[in-house]
């Protein structure tokens, strides 16, 4: 099958940096799926494993996490689906990742593709989706529904691929009132456009964005990005016995800065439930399942950005590029091989 690999951590500058290649089918046993990938995306943990994660000698590393595609086949103890099902996924930083034609992924981290959505716009979805659905409902303990009409939700870098989802999953589920964070005209107007009743600028003091908008603090933040360089901020904007979440990986964070208010901090990564196999690993196909619906339902639009073309190295080393530039709006997307 062909793929895109790596063997060893390089600059996105350097030519072998990435590179086109041909590696064995892979065959599907146990409760894995095999699946022909359609189209992928490409998220800020492709390149930090890239950079992070050395593959052992002479064994080339594939990187990718999220895609969709077709079942092609089952393995033995497989039940959710059959061949010929259409449908999408974030996969395991535990496994290789989806930048090939064939992919083995375990069903109880799949979902049902939605069926608005063709393969490359349903692409830009699932690890987002998945870690903005449990940053917002599992970490910061909100409950869906309207009920939430005097509670705030800060969301600092609003107009990434997790941001735009989570901004979406607020305002179309939730009461709470949605506060996105962008500090340009283009993403700013692109966070509002998905439903944030306010948009602040962070390359500014963040408690006095807010204030400056007549938002004397906020019950919840989501903190997406920069979050040691936020942190202070972060913590004078949050009402007391506010819960803040993150997904970054911060420098040296002070969180005895959180006692004098009560605050609770709560870290999410999409990966544990497969990394660990835990008991509600099925939690992650149910979700994808319900994320599909609401996408069919028109409640949630896909967050693609920018079609990159066809996967192959040349054009995920672009990918890679612009993501680790911090300046990518929406979802970078590839399709086909």
């Amino acid at each position: 099958m062909k793929a895109v690999g790596y063997f060893e951590s390089l600059p996105i500058t350097e030519a072998r940096s990435l590179l086109d290649m041909e590696l064995p089918d892979p065959r599907p046993a146990g409760r894995d799926l095999l699946v022909q990938i359609r189209a992928i995306s490409v998220n800020p943990v492709d390149t930090k494993m890239r950079m992070r994660s050395t593959p052992t000698p002479g064994v080339a590393g594939v990187l990718g996490w999220d895609a969709c595609g077709v079942v092609v086949e089952c393995g033995v103890e497989a039940t959710l689906f059959q061949p010929g099902d259409e449908v999408w996924y974030a996969g395991s930083i535990a496994r290789p990742g989806t930048n090939s034609e064939l992919h083995l992924v375990d069903e109880r981290i799949v979902g049902h593709k939605p069926a608005a959505l063709d393969f490359a716009q349903a692409a830009a979805l699932p690890l987002t989706s998945i870690t903005a659905w449990e940053l917002l409902f599992d970490r910061l303990g909100v409950a869906p529904g309207k009920q939430h009409s005097d509670q705030s939700l800060l969301i600092v870098g609003a107009a990434g691929g997790v941001g735009s989802i989570l901004t979406q999953l607020a305002h179309r589920l939730t009461g709470l009132r949605v506060i996105g964070t962008a500090s340009r005209p283009a993403p700013a107007e692109w966070v509002r456009s998905l439903g944030a009743d306010e948009v602040i600028d962070h390359s500014r003091p963040l408690a006095e964005e807010l204030r400056r908008a007549g938002i004397p603090d906020v019950t919840h933040v989501a903190s997406l990005t920069m979050t040691d360089l936020h942190f202070p901020e972060i913590v004078e904007a949050l009402a007391p016995q506010g819960r803040l979440a993150l997904i970054d990986d911060p420098g040296p964070i002070d969180i005895g800065q959180l006692k004098r208010k009560s605050l609770s901090l709560h870290w999410e990564l999409m990966f544990t439930r497969s990394l660990f196999q835990t008991a509600d690993m099925i939690a992650q196909h149910r979700l994808l399942d319900e994320v599909a619906e609401l996408v069919d339902a028109g409640v949630i639009r896909t967050t693609i950005g920018e079609h990159y073309g066809s996967i192959n190295a040349a054009n995920l080393k672009r990918a890679h590029a612009l993501v680790e530039s911090g300046r990518s709006k929406g979802k970078i997307v590839l399709e086909g091989f």
